[in-house]
């Protein structure tokens, strides 16, 4: 018995996958998208499964929904969903989502060249650039970020002690550079990156705390960011960012490059109006820049962040219909260890 049918729009933003899902939206309840990803993430998550894991899709494949807006000023609302989970932000996924969204005519913006999108982290404002009927470039301005613990002495079973640090851009991120038990992304092959990275997220999500002071669905962290040297000259720093269970982000990543601005900002390396330019294990490249400065009270005290913003590009590539069959015994997708 045919479950869900899903036709679908695929993209990719800068090498990385974006699935837009243009029909067979569940109805989710609740007022604000933080509330829609609780109850998707309680109701609907076979359709995650289904569409982002094999046989559908890949340990890399990531997708969204986009949905009516749910604030009066906003121009549509977007669900994040991949292999790692329903994300509250998602950078390439709003890249490649925007790309494929006004090319395609799902979203009809209030004024061209610019929109506002609701997403579960909150807020965001978007600038695209268009040629004709291509969009050639997104940027995007992502919610406040900020450096959430620094120098912490993790015991990587095997490996040894590293000193990390943590930062949230829209989903939190262990951060690693180089250093005696790590010689730099650049030394290290694929395997080597999804061999340690699950266990260096393990033990640091199990000795740190990491809630956001907003909204508290959004925790834990979900993604380790490698450093390196950079293979292009003009690139500010290169990343190797890991998400899931063996997945090895492609794009330099949105959230990624706002975590590691906001951890740059709070160490003195990073000011107001700088901007980065910020490589992927790939080679591809984003355009970050640190937009302004702001600082909220908690009753912990008050927490310096940054407002980022990212520019990149992405290609529709394909459209396609999916169904999933409950019959099926792959129905709701597998990994292979």
């Amino acid at each position: 018995m045919i479950k869900g049918t899903f036709f679908c729009i695929d993209a990719h933003t800068c090498g990385n996958p974006v699935r837009i899902v243009t029909s067979g939206h569940p109805n989710l309840r609740g007022h604000s998208m933080s509330e829609k990803r609780q109850d998707f993430l309680e109701n609907h998550d076979w359709i995650r499964q289904g569409l982002m894991f094999e046989p559908r899709g890949h340990d890399m494949m990531s997708g969204a929904f986009i949905y009516p807006p749910c604030s009066e000023d906003a121009d549509a609302s977007i669900l994040f969903i991949e292999t790692s989970g329903c994300l509250p932000m998602c950078g390439h996924g709003t890249i490649g989502t925007v790309t494929g969204a006004i090319e395609n005519g799902l979203i009809t913006p209030k004024i061209p060249g610019q929109l506002t999108l609701d997403v579960p982290a909150g807020k965001i404002q978007v600038e695209y650039q268009q040629q004709n009927n291509k969009v050639t470039a997104v940027k995007l301005y992502n919610v406040a970020s900020y450096l959430a613990h620094q120098n912490i002495v993790l015991d990587i079973p095997e490996l040894g002690q590293l000193v990390v640090d943590v930062s949230y851009g829209g989903n939190y991120y262990v951060i690693v550079e180089p250093q005696d038990n790590f010689p730099g992304i650049d030394q290290w092959s694929a395997g080597d990156i999804l061999r340690w990275s699950p266990i260096v997220r393990s033990v640091a999500d199990a000795v740190l705390e990491c809630i956001h002071p907003q909204d508290p669905t959004v925790c834990g962290i979900s993604h380790v960011l490698w450093t390196g040297r950079p293979q292009n000259l003009e690139s500010d720093a290169a990343n190797a960012v890991f998400y899931g269970e063996k997945a090895i982000d492609r794009s330099p990543c949105g959230t990624g490059t706002s975590a590691r601005m906001a951890q740059l900002f709070a160490k003195g390396l990073l000011s107001k109006g700088d901007t980065f330019t910020h490589e992927s294990y790939i080679g591809s490249q984003f355009v970050g820049k640190i937009e302004d400065e702001v600082e909220i009270t908690t009753p912990a005290g008050v927490i310096k962040m940054i407002k980022p913003s990212i520019q990149g590009w992405a290609k529709v590539f394909g459209k396609n219909c999916i169904t999933i069959d409950d019959e099926d015994p792959y129905a709701f997708g597998f990994t292979v260890s």
